[in-house]
């Protein structure tokens, strides 16, 4: 990990990641066990081993619960399990994602609904099932992940655009909705990270270069690289901040 910034208040926070296993959701769960958090993750994948090899580094172990985001049953099921073991989750981190690429001509009705239900229908529910204990605790912090995909109308990508685009509005609303229980509501949308399945399934040199041209900073993204923006929209330093999205890319797209 190079993220060097200290949040104090995040140590003992009870804390919850989507897809924490692999990728960005990995460099996210081990940034905040490296903060002192009690740290879930929800996976797919089996992230037994790489809570392991956490705890081997810090001391203290994540607990890695294996199940489906999409299915709004485990993914309470995961919540109320991490709940037994930490206390109430007060930092909910929705990273799960899948950026599968189809044309419109392939993008069927079945392919649109497998695409919403990872990048937009799990994110609302795993908020929904949070806020009540969030509210009893005085309050807490949702991170969405957003994309600047949907800002720059990318192609063979248009139902996890529509997604990515629905997670900023979806933000925005559920902020000033949980607001009054004093519970903040940010999305963060990098730019392209390039972890090992961006590696193996989208990236070439051809595209790697024309995509560097793009950004501001000559450096390529690296899960790492998401950690210490998603730590301070989780932290009391970000204490007066909701409803944002905040731009993490590099400098290809601009707001405001």
């Amino acid at each position: 990990m190079h993220t060097t910034a200290r949040f104090p208040d995040l140590g003992q926070r009870s804390v919850f990641i989507t897809g924490g296993a692999s990728g960005i959701g990995a460099a996210l769960t081990e940034g905040f066990v490296a903060q002192g958090a009690r740290v879930a993750f929800v996976d797919i994948l089996d992230g037994s081993g790489f809570a392991s090899t956490l705890a081997e580094k810090y001391g203290v172990t994540p607990l890695a619960i294996k199940g489906d985001v999409t299915d709004a049953a485990e993914l309470e099921a995961a919540l109320a399990e991490a709940t037994r073991a930490h206390g109430p989750v007060t930092v909910l981190v929705n990273n799960a994602a899948n950026d599968q690429r189809y044309s419109i001509a392939d993008t069927t009705p079945e392919r649109w609904d497998a695409m919403m239900a990872v990048n937009l229908r799990a994110q609302f529910f795993a908020a929904r099932a949070v806020a009540p204990a969030m509210t009893e605790a005085g309050g807490g912090a949702i991170v969405n992940f957003s994309s600047v995909s949907y800002m720059m109308g990318l192609d063979q990508l248009t139902a996890y655009t529509t997604a990515k685009g629905g997670i900023t509005a979806m933000s925005r609303s559920l902020a000033r909705e949980l607001g009054p229980a004093k519970i903040r509501v940010n999305a963060v949308a990098p730019g392209w990270v390039l972890t090992e399945r961006q590696m193996e399934l989208w990236a070439s040199p051809e595209g790697l270069q024309s995509h560097l041209e793009r950004q501001c900073l000559k450096e390529h993204m690296t899960p790492e690289d998401m950690v210490g923006p998603v730590l301070f929209l989780a932290s009391d330093a970000s204490a007066m901040m909701t409803g944002q999205c905040l731009v993490v890319d590099a400098g290809v797209a601009t707001t405001g």
